[in-house]
């Protein structure tokens, strides 16, 4: 048994944050029940590239869902949503503060009927205070956290990061605090709710220089591929490629100098300890550099490795996606779908040896089990889906859409008590 296989969710969120922390509970087992608005999920449009039509973003955050359509700007819209709430352990949003509320979906209205429900709200600033109703996205959480201005080089423009990690941590946030609430609600029995801001993500991730900033007033800067406490420590130029080290202490400096044959440039007395080394990165760098000019990338990689030395080549992403690694790994592969026979799949990076996550399936097309849902979970009769589909309130599956393997396999769950 997966380890959430009694667990249903009702997702109202949409993009990245909340998606990423459905996707994992999914993987844990979870119904999930992706409830989107009738043009879909802003994530879908996220191409070129696609897959058979498909946003690869999208396929990525939504895997092992199901997906319906519910059109909660009409009031029958919303009480379709609150039927499927009341069958719910979990609900999970990231709509602008204040759009839950005025739909009668908030948590205040929603735990009147089940004090047992668990909310989790996603937002950019968090659910109360002055900064509540401003706009926020992953880029801009990046720059106003100070996470930016850590990154690039001392003398050039901050960047963000090529990963919206913002987004992708608050989702594990958001996770880690529903799996705690979970376990809280088997003692007390009774639910909460949940706030988890981007802005607050990005600050604690970036704890440590915070911490830093605080005890002593230091601004860290920018460093470039260096570290201000570890040296050496960044990228190097080998005769055909760019590698990357991490010497994390004075025994791997010294096993660093032994693989290197003990050259004269490296055993100097002021690198004998690291905190000498990063007073001296500069020449320290240009030293190693002079190094690992004098052959290829492969021959330093493999030394380095076998003396146990943290080394490795700077790869694209296409290069990662088809290492040994990765390969060995099994990390990617390829789930069932509705509209292929099979799309790619990036796997959760975890396994578990008594509660194993569950085979990836592909994320649903628009609107793929309304109706299994609403009969099966809702027991809505045929002629009640044909009066709430004639009024919009629901998408339909595109015309001979299959149903993914796997998911309908599942049936409508198991609601948690």
């Amino acid at each position: 048994m997966s380890a959430l296989g009694n667990v249903r969710v009702a997702d109202f969120s949409h993009v990245f944050a909340g998606p990423y922390c459905t996707l994992a509970l999914a993987d844990f087992g979870a119904e999930v029940i992706k409830i989107e608005p009738p043009h879909g999920d802003a994530a879908r449009g996220y191409t070129p590239p696609d897959v058979n039509g498909e946003s690869p973003s999208f396929l990525c955050m939504n895997r092992n869902k199901k997906g319906i359509v519910l059109d909660l700007n009409s009031e029958r819209g919303r009480e379709v949503a609150r039927d499927i709430v009341r069958r719910s352990d979990v609900v999970v949003e990231n709509f602008a503060t204040g759009v839950m509320e005025r739909l009668g979906l908030g948590y205040a209205d929603l735990a009147k009927d089940d004090p047992r429900l668990i909310y989790c709200s996603i937002s950019a600033y968090g659910r109360s205070g002055p900064f509540a109703g401003r706009a926020g996205y992953d880029p801009v959480i990046q720059a106003e956290s100070g996470l930016m201005a850590l990154n690039g080089d001392p003398d050039g423009p901050p960047y963000r990061s090529g990963v919206a990690f913002v987004d992708l941590c608050t989702g594990m946030f958001a996770t880690q605090a529903v799996l705690a609430a979970l376990v809280a609600r088997g003692v007390s029995g009774r639910g909460q709710f949940i706030d988890v801001p981007l802005f607050d993500s990005a600050v604690y991730l970036a704890g440590y220089h915070m911490m830093n900033y605080r005890a002593s007033g230091a601004h860290p800067g920018r460093l470039g591929n260096a570290s201000p406490v570890v040296a050496p420590m960044g990228l190097y130029d080998t005769g055909d490629g760019r590698m990357f080290i991490t010497v994390a202490g004075d025994a791997v400096w010294r096993k660093l100098v032994k693989a290197l044959g003990e050259p004269a440039e490296l055993s100097r007395p002021e690198y004998a300890t690291n905190r000498a080394r990063v007073q001296e990165m500069a020449s320290l760098n240009s030293a190693l550099q002079s190094v690992f000019a004098r052959a290829p990338l492969s021959h330093w990689v493999e030394l380095l490795r076998a003396a146990g030395v943290p080394a490795g080549p700077v790869r694209t992403i296409p290069e990662a996606a088809e290492s040994p690694e990765t390969r060995e790994r099994e990390i990617i592969g390829t789930a069932p779908h509705s509209t292929a026979e099979r799309v790619p799949n990036v796997r959760a990076p975890m396994s578990m040896s008594g509660t194993p996550l569950i085979p990836p399936s592909g994320a649903p097309v628009l609107g793929e089990h309304t109706r299994s849902v609403l009969s099966g979970l809702l027991g809505y009769p045929p002629d009640l889906l044909a009066e709430l589909e004639a009024e919009g309130v629901l998408g339909r599956a595109p015309s001979g859409a299959a149903v993914s393997r796997g998911r309908e396999a599942r049936g409508a769950g198991a609601h948690l008590e």
